[in-house]
């Protein structure tokens, strides 16, 4: 090897290392800590305590975290450990990541405490399980596979919510459903502004987005539902118009190239956005 080549693989290993370790999904991050911030927001603006809190969070981002080395492992991440130096990296990682969760779960059970959390990771483990199945079976399944795994990744409203309140009830439930209707539609929204990247007048875009409308469309339907009927909270539902009314927009809007950073730190944005109308929204009546 030349020095040439010796220089780039050393300038190359820092950022080879954070891959193996690292969670590279920029938009799974946001999906967990939206919910992760939101729902123990509103428990504790309904007067719970934060006691559990803590190890709940340090429990929820050590097993999301957990994945990358994992799968860096035992070879089924795009980027594999390869050699002595990397296997031991993310051997290493698992070991410190796996017993932070382990403490976190020992912290929150203790003495019988927080029992209802089997049953919301029951119900997000399932959700991973499915995500793996379709990824397995079904190569071009991306959109749908993220969405299952939204469903995993923001029942930590839920949960959170129970670790500050006690209660595992339809606030609870609400918060988890909000959080998942949310993700999903910046989901659906992403992947149709990719795969119109190339378009170059509104037809083909609303031929490509037309799935994305009927999203939007059903979005629209079930809020107006869960508010009518009590479970969700008009205020709060505020939240989701800042998301709709891009959604909407963007079918009007003229085509133009795709900025990949640009539309991430939009859709980032709006992620905080809808995290803090939905906190301000629960505290009000009706």
């Amino acid at each position: 090897m030349s020095q040439t080549q010796k220089e780039r693989v050393l300038r190359a290993a820092p950022g080879r290392n954070r891959s193996l370790i690292i969670p590279r999904e920029h938009g799974a991050w946001g999906i967990l800590l939206v919910p992760l911030l939101t729902a123990p927001s509103v428990g504790l603006l309904a007067g719970g305590g934060g006691g559990s809190l803590v190890p709940f969070v340090l429990l929820a981002l050590s097993l999301f975290w957990l994945r990358t080395p994992v799968e860096s492992w035992i070879g089924t991440a795009p980027i594999r450990a390869r050699t002595p130096g990397e296997i031991q990296l993310v051997q290493a990682a698992v070991i410190w990541l796996a017993t932070v969760a382990i403490a976190g779960l020992i912290w929150l059970f203790w003495e019988g405490r927080n029992r209802a959390l089997i049953w919301i990771g029951c119900a997000a483990g399932s959700a991973f399980l499915v995500q793996w199945f379709l990824r397995w079976i079904w190569r071009n399944a991306r959109a749908a596979a993220q969405m299952v795994g939204a469903a995993g990744l923001t029942s930590t409203a839920a949960a959170a919510y129970y670790v500050v309140t006690g209660r595992l009830d339809t606030t609870a439930w609400s918060l988890w459903a909000a959080n998942l209707l949310f993700a999903i539609n910046q989901i659906q929204f992403v992947q149709r502004r990719i795969h119109a990247a190339r378009t170059d007048n509104r037809g083909p875009k609303l031929a490509i987005g037309r799935g994305f409308l009927v999203g939007q469309a059903l979005l629209v339907t079930l809020i107006l539902a869960a508010c009518a009927t009590g479970i969700f909270r008009w205020y709060a539902a505020m939240a989701f118009l800042p998301v709709l009314i891009r959604g909407f927009a963007w079918f009007g809007a003229k085509p133009k190239p795709l900025a990949v950073h640009s539309l991430g730190k939009s859709e980032l944005v709006h992620a905080c956005v809808f995290g803090l109308l939905v906190v301000i929204g629960m505290q009000l009546l009706p």
